[in-house]
């Protein structure tokens, strides 16, 4: 599930990783915007400069990717990378 933020997505994710802990997980996407207060590098977003998002982009590591309000935004294919 994906969405811009202030969607839901939280509302819906939260009972169902609750109730099926090994079957859903959460997928930390890739932003170029700047961190706001009590973000986290890697558990809310991986943070990276236009420049490594773009390189990224251009090695084939994401699954999809999108500008928005003048950032870009994407989720790896792989979900560990940073």
């Amino acid at each position: 599930m994906c969405g811009p933020s202030g969607t839901g997505k939280s509302t819906l994710l939260t009972p169902l990783l609750a109730k099926y802990p090994d079957a859903f997980g959460f997928s930390v996407s890739h932003t170029t915007r700047q961190p706001r207060a009590g973000e986290v590098d890697g558990e809310h977003y991986h943070f990276v400069t236009k420049d490594e998002f773009m390189e990224r982009v251009e090695r084939g590591e994401f699954l999809e990717w999108a500008q928005f309000g003048g950032n870009w935004s994407g989720y790896s294919l792989v979900s560990s990378a940073s």
